[in-house]
């Protein structure tokens, strides 16, 4: 009798993907319940903060269908919380700067009234006052604008991440 292990033939499928190093350990947890074994992650960009992961798969897996049909749910859940995470800066910038602008505005009607034939010191007071307010408020705008969108939009990234866990947890359960 011979009791050394058989030798059998494993064919992998390999799968590479750039994530962002803050959600590596996500990305990581959530992809070996769909039958993904990770390989060492490469940096990318480290400019950019990426990290490039490389994970390989059994072919002959049970439920491949079903596990890559949860694993595109996952993948989905995670890029609408990464735009909802992007959301609220883009909306607060976008406040802050028509603030701005609107202040600019204001202190070019300023410099015209100043500059012109006789200059206009009066109209030149009165258009430079909302002009700076506009670039003073422009900061705490952006301020506030960022945190209601950001409360407003938490209880939606919640449910995501529920969502994703729930992904997670079907995907397990068919290994």
């Amino acid at each position: 009798m011979n009791s050394q292990p058989e030798n059998t033939y494993i064919g992998y499928e390999y799968k590479e993907i750039s994530v962002a190093a803050k959600d590596l350990s996500l990305f990581l947890d959530g992809y070996e319940n769909f039958g993904w074994m990770p390989e060492a992650p490469r940096p990318a960009d480290p400019r950019r903060g990426t990290v490039t992961l490389h994970l390989k798969r059994n072919r002959k897996i049970i439920n491949r269908m079903e596990l890559t049909r949860l694993q595109r749910n996952f993948e989905c859940c995670m890029e609408e919380i990464r735009q909802m995470e992007r959301s609220p800066k883009q909306t607060a910038t976008v406040w802050a700067l028509g603030i701005a602008l609107l202040g600019t505005v204001f202190m070019a009607g300023s410099v015209f009234a100043v500059t012109g034939e006789p200059p206009r010191y009066l109209l030149m007071t009165l258009l430079s006052v909302p002009g700076f307010a506009g670039w003073l408020l422009a900061l705490p705008v952006y301020r506030r604008a960022f945190r209601r969108q950001r409360r407003k939009l938490q209880p939606f990234i919640d449910a995501k991440y529920e969502e994703m866990y729930q992904l997670c947890e079907k995907g397990h359960s068919l290994l």
